[in-house]
């Protein structure tokens, strides 16, 4: 979901990452057996490795000023343009090296055979329908550390270290046991509550920051014959865009991770259980879309910009997604999801935003050094700017907006980072547990409970079980919060 690329569709750029949200329902292609297999049997050598540069101030990773740099990035969504233009930078610095620099749709099937010969490039852009496993690839040791990287002092200000310049849980997103970072997420997505802002002045309404306010705006919106909320009935894991950080908010985000972690009776803490109830009151006051729950992600988006839904639980690559039917005057924002009251644990503005568009360093690249350059270039303010400007998506860069004209829905996102501050959660079982998130969670607890077949409390019971069966299966990798 991070990854808001990862398709090439005619609706634009800036969408889900379509990979992680999709695989488990069989919407997409997923990495084969065959790569799984490559890759736990990958030995061949790798040809020498580039000599080290000399490290100044210019060249803080010590790169090899002749060595070639070799760069796949995934051809999807953002197009190409943004990562050739930071390469042109690289050239620029290191005139005496040769870029190799290519853009594919293909990434599994195209890298699967180099990674099993141990030729990799430099740096990858890990995206798209044949995303490889990154599970695989971490525990088979197949990725560099990006450690250097993230220490090395910021292309703008040595001052500064790259980490320093990331957004919230960037860096935390690149981590999966302990502390090495294995992959550094360029795109950068807010989640929340996407609504048209001249829809709620029609009303005379602001938006709601307590639940008794987000029912009484449904209610007035009933009236008009508008309904409170619509949502991806058919993929109901669109749910927790809102609803996860709601939990955080009202219950602190250790409930979050405890969830995360598949700790006993996570799903059973009280936050879990007010939240549920609260969402379940739409359905049971009849503020949901009629028919929402057998409606598609483009088919509720498409009901909600032509009015007849306030509210919609998404991520910001709905502004460009949906931007063949957004009127020009819908003057979309997006909200940090409405808390129950003055005794959440923490503020109105919490919300969920974190990383997509995955890069990747291979440890057996010839010019590790090279690519981690590459990564440094693309995280100064002026290629940031650049990325956001032409794509408009932010980056994991904080920053890069100045001078930009932004569109309604990304001025949005930023001015919602902006109020949130600190108080930004990443929930990570869609990053972790696929499955259990997609199916289990999103269509068999909360699609059931929103469509009425399930009461919050059986939907609660509902989710622990499958939570507890994960948690239980020895067959799958198993993640914590350090």
């Amino acid at each position: 979901m991070g990854s808001t690329s990862e398709n090439d569709h005619s609706t634009g750029v800036g969408r889900r990452d379509l990979i992680r949200r999709s695989a488990a329902l069989g919407l997409l292609s997923v990495p084969t057996m065959s790569f799984l297999v490559s890759c736990a049997s990958s030995g061949g050598g790798s040809e020498d490795k580039a000599k080290a540069g000399k490290k100044t101030d210019k060249n803080p990773l010590a790169v090899n000023e002749t060595a070639q740099m070799e760069f796949v990035l995934f051809d999807g969504g953002f197009g190409k343009e943004y990562a050739e233009d930071a390469v042109k930078i690289y050239e620029k610095n290191f005139p005496g090296a040769k870029v190799k620099f290519a853009a594919t749709q293909k990434i599994q099937s195209t890298l699967q055979p180099r990674f099993n010969q141990g030729t990799p490039p430099d740096l990858i852009d890990n995206s798209g329908a044949e995303q490889m496993d990154m599970g695989v690839l971490v525990g088979k040791k197949q990725l560099a550390d990006l450690a250097p990287l993230l220490d090395a002092p910021s292309y703008d200000d040595p001052a500064k270290k790259v980490r320093d310049t990331l957004r919230p849980g960037i860096v935390e997103m690149g981590q999966f046991d302990g502390d090495p970072v294995w992959i550094l997420y360029y795109a950068y997505t807010v989640y929340g509550v996407w609504y048209s802002q001249k829809a709620l002045d029609s009303l005379d309404a602001t938006y709601p920051e307590t639940w008794d306010e987000m029912l009484a705006v449904c209610a007035k919106a009933k009236k008009k014959g508008i309904a409170g909320w619509t949502y991806a009935g058919k993929y109901p894991y669109y749910l927790p865009f809102s609803l996860y950080p709601m939990i955080g908010k009202v219950g602190g985000r250790e409930v979050l991770d405890a969830i995360d972690n598949l700790e006993p009776n996570a799903w059973k803490h009280p936050a879990v259980k007010t939240c549920f109830e609260a969402y379940y009151e739409l359905y049971k006051k009849g503020y949901v879309l009629k028919g929402t729950p057998g409606l598609d992600h483009i088919q509720s988006q498409t009901a909600w910009a032509q009015g007849k839904a306030l509210f919609l639980p998404n991520g910001s690559w709905v502004e460009n997604e949906s931007a063949n039917v957004i009127p020009a005057d819908f003057d979309l924002a997006v909200s940090a999801p409405t808390g129950i009251d003055s005794s959440d644990k923490m503020p109105f503005g919490t919300i969920w935003a974190s990383g997509g568009e995955p890069f990747i360093v291979p440890a057996k690249a010839k010019n590790t050094s090279g690519g981690m350059e590459q990564l440094r270039i693309m995280l100064s303010e002026a290629s940031s700017r650049n990325f956001t400007a032409k794509v408009k998506s932010l980056t994991a860069f904080n920053g890069g907006t100045d001078g930009i004209t932004l569109t309604p829905g990304l001025k949005s996102g930023v001015a919602a980072l902006d109020k949130a501050g600190d108080n930004v959660v990443n929930p990570r079982l869609q990053d972790w547990y696929v499955q259990l998130q997609k199916e289990q969670i999103g269509v068999g607890g909360l699609g059931e409970m929103m469509a009425g077949r399930l009461t919050p409390a059986e939907a609660v019971t509902k989710i622990q079980g499958y939570a507890d069966a994960a948690a239980k299966d020895s067959s799958i990798k198993h993640y914590k919060h350090q």
